[in-house]
């Protein structure tokens, strides 16, 4: 069998077992339900570390012990923020509005899982969806697929070992465009939850089902003249090369203040950052972007010292960051796009004022309603940024890629973070169980009114009694007998008359 037909086949058989499975889950108690949860969420973290391995083999991107803590985020975290949710049955009551809320499951999910993070969404996704009594069909990207199919039948088997159904995670083992597009097109799917790149996610906007889609996180950081340069480099260092900046979150284009730049070029040295010179700039600028506007995907996930390597630049033993001095924002300059690699453009403001309109940019060419990083002690700067920038979540004095996903800060741990209408998302939020469940509401009537009623009364036509009386007698008077028929009718005309005046 041809290759596209056995995966669209595999495909039409997980959302058949899906489906089936599905019907008998959402028959689960709340109890069962949070059992076969922390099966998944037990196993997976087990599993961390296999799983790193496998993804960095396969996708050649990425660091082994970050992808690692990725999974255990994914595992641990997510379970921890969902664990104590109620979504099965009666939800919420307010009593005083007499108000109750009721959780129901979507029915079949659609779960697209890209090649930066394939293990930690895969999981993520599984345990989401399976905590809102929905059952998942994983579609891989073709180059992950081998380590997230490992990821969902790990997930899969601890499901089943606690009692869920067979097939409630199913997924693709051999992933194809057509496939994919299938899966999200599926009469017996319900909801498709996209992480990936644009196309992917206007397919499964087009696909004419209800779509969470991310968008790209061009993320800028501005390190304010009242941050401390030392930590707050450490902290960006740490973010932009976890993973090898695979995150979506991780910062992109860092905007530091004059008045402490001198600090913060020397703080960056300081963690085996490079800055690049203006020859070697024009040579990296190359290999960032062949094309104007489009990212080479070959730098993806890879070390700056095997993007150097690629860009033909000599750099130290044990760099770990590649910088660039820049001053315009375009698809023509290649450091102002998202690079998801090790790689920050540097940028030099005065003032906030400045750094916020830059930032402003910087966004709208390719990270809207994503993040935005802050390094300051003005709660002032702090707050101007949030209420100005279009972006969905703004981190203060934290690494990004670790902040934005819920992992340093109080925000809800996700692996799928929407962008809302800045970003052309249908959420604004960090996407999580309480995303994937219908709630119904069942409400009782507080209060009677009786609307229109007056204008009904106005409406009616006055009847004359003795009018209709005189005018009956009076045409009965020429009769000679009169019975229920001639009396019916006389009134009948009588009262026609009446009101006609």
């Amino acid at each position: 069998m041809d290759f596209d037909l056995q995966s669209l086949q595999e495909m039409r058989d997980a959302v058949r077992q899906a489906k089936a499975a599905q019907e008998t889950f959402q028959t689960f108690s709340q109890q069962r339900v949070d059992e076969v949860v922390r099966a998944i969420s037990e196993a997976a973290l087990q599993a961390a570390q296999e799983l790193a391995v496998l993804a960095v083999e396969e996708t050649g991107m990425g660091v082994v012990a970050h992808k690692a803590l990725k999974n255990e985020v994914a595992a641990r975290d997510v379970y921890e923020s969902i664990r104590h949710e109620r979504t099965v049955g009666l939800l919420r009551e307010d009593k005083h509005a007499k108000v109750m809320e009721y959780g129901s499951p979507f029915g079949v999910i659609a779960a697209m899982v890209p090649t930066t993070n394939p293990t930690s969404t895969a999981i993520f996704k599984s345990m989401i969806a399976l905590k809102a009594q929905n059952s998942i069909v994983i579609s891989p990207h073709p180059n992950a697929a081998r380590c997230t199919v490992r990821a969902a039948e790990i997930c899969a088997e601890a499901a089943v070992a606690a009692g869920a159904p067979e097939g409630l995670i199913s997924w693709i083992s051999k992933p194809t465009m057509i496939a994919a597009e299938g899966l999200m097109k599926h009469p017996d799917v319900h909801l498709v939850v996209a992480t990936g790149g644009s196309a992917l996610v206007r397919a499964a906007y087009s696909s004419g089902k209800p779509a969470y889609g991310v968008g790209p996180g061009n993320v800028p950081v501005y390190i304010d003249r009242t941050a401390q340069p030392g930590p707050a480099v450490e902290r960006i260092v740490m973010s932009k090369t976890f993973d090898h900046g695979t995150i979506c979150a991780s910062e992109q284009a860092v905007i530091v203040d004059r008045y402490i730049q001198e600090q913060v070029i020397h703080a960056f040295k300081q963690q085996c950052a490079y800055f690049v010179n203006a020859e070697e700039k024009q040579r990296l600028a190359r290999v960032i972007s062949p094309a104007p506007g489009k990212l080479n995907p070959a730098i993806v996930g890879k070390s700056a010292r095997d993007i150097a390597a690629l860009a033909q630049i000599a750099v130290p033993a044990g760099t770990r960051l590649l910088l660039a001095e820049e001053s315009m924002v375009g698809k023509e300059y290649p450091f102002s796009l998202e690079k998801l690699s090790p790689i920050l453009a540097f940028y030099t403001v005065n003032g906030w004022e400045e750094a916020l309109e830059l930032s402003k940019m910087l966004l709208h060419h390719g990270g809207n309603g994503h993040t935005l990083a802050l390094h300051t002690s003005d709660e002032r700067v702090a707050r101007e940024f949030a209420q100005q920038c279009p972006v969905s979540r703004i981190v203060v004095n934290t690494p990004s890629a670790l902040g934005a996903v819920g992992a340093t800060t109080g925000l809800k741990p996700s692996f799928t973070l929407g962008c809302g209408t800045f970003g052309g998302n249908m959420t604004s939020d960090n996407l999580s169980s309480h995303h994937l469940l219908n709630i119904k509401r069942l409400a009782y009537g507080m209060k009677e009114l009786s609307i229109g009623a007056e204008e009904q009364q106005a409406a009616l036509p006055e009847v004359k009694v003795e009018e209709i009386v005189q005018q009956v007698l009076k045409q009965a008077a020429g009769l000679e007998r009169l019975d229920h028929e001639h009396v019916s009718r006389l009134v009948a005309q009588a009262l026609a008359a009446v009101q006609s005046n």
